[in-house]
């Protein structure tokens, strides 16, 4: 990757964001191995994967459309306030890394994203 592309291009921009994050919140809701985590959203995920989608463009380098909206909350503030241990941590994880895969996101783009998404995932922790 040189230092003029973004994940957000080696993954395929805006159609290849919105399949990741369609696709992680369709593993979540239906794997047994993210029961943890799965329970603490709400029943319907519909709305979150437009969210996720677009902090994902922004964050990947592409569309920064998200972070300039108004209503835009604040990720780390949206989490503080959720009980999240190391299970929840490494069960979001397992779902980003399975999307990352059934998503088609090139080896190159998953070299980058993967120890980016654990630093994050670490992060979210509050216990």
């Amino acid at each position: 990757m040189d230092a003029q592309t973004t994940p957000y291009d080696l993954i395929g921009g805006a159609p290849a964001v919105q399949r990741l994050a369609e696709r992680f919140y369709a593993i979540m809701a239906n794997a047994p191995e993210a029961a943890a985590v799965r329970a603490m959203h709400g029943e319907d995920l519909g709305p979150i994967v437009g969210k996720l989608a677009g902090f994902l463009s922004g964050w990947m380098g592409g569309p920064r459309d998200y972070f300039m909206r108004d209503d835009r909350p604040c990720v780390m503030s949206l989490h503080r306030a959720l009980p999240i241990s190391a299970r929840e941590r490494d069960e979001w994880l397992w779902c980003m890394q399975r999307a990352l895969v059934e998503s088609d996101v090139p080896d190159e783009a998953r070299a980058v994203l993967e120890p980016a998404f654990a630093r994050i995932a670490e992060a979210m922790r509050t216990r």
